[in-house]
Order: structure tokens, then sequence, then C-alpha cells
């Protein structure tokens, strides 16, 4: 007897089956036969919608949506420092306080 390959459900199909358990309307036998899936797993997948389903209500659940980084803003402000450096180092260098400055 050959095993069938390791099958991965997708998010989707995952939440279908496991709102399809907690409505009841069915049984876990006919539920299994319906999805193709084992009834252990289709409990599982029930267990977790169940102790998910509260963060979907609160704020414990959501992700902070950072914003998107501007690359011009940060390569305007690397020249800006980058032009700071180099006006310093010189003027050090020529006051003599800097030992190591291009000159």
């Amino acid at each position: 007897m050959s095993k069938r390959p390791r099958r991965n459900h997708s998010p989707a199909f995952k939440a279908k089956v496991a709102l399809a358990a907690v409505k009841g309307e069915k049984t876990l036998a006919d539920l299994a036969q319906l999805f193709d899936a084992h009834p252990n797993q289709i409990t599982q997948w029930r267990s977790q919608l169940l102790e998910g389903a509260a963060g979907v209500f609160g704020s414990e659940g959501r992700i902070a949506i950072e914003e998107p980084i501007d690359v011009k803003t940060l390569h305007a402000k690397i020249g800006e420092l980058t032009l700071v450096n180099d006006f310093l180092s010189g003027a050090l260098g020529k006051a003599g306080l800097l030992p190591s400055a291009k000159r």
C-alpha cells in the first residue's frame, strides 16, 4: 500500500473547512469525506479558528503597518551629512585640531 503524498492546504481552504465544522450542520465524518481531510485535522483547524477569533475584533491581532520608506529623502540626508563631515574635517585639519585630515 502506497502512502499519499503530504498535502499543504491554503489558509482559505482551512478557514472554509473550519467554518463548516463550527456551523455543525454536518458531522465530522461527513466533512472529512466532503473535503478529503482527516477528521483530526478538521478538529485542529476548528480549534485554531475558535482560539484566534477574538483577535479579529480586538487590537491584539492587528499588525502594525509600517509606512513606506522614501529612498530619495534618505539619499538626500546621506549627501547632506557627508558634505557636513567633509567640511568639518577640513576645517579642523586647517586649525590643527585633526591630525589625519586631508589637506
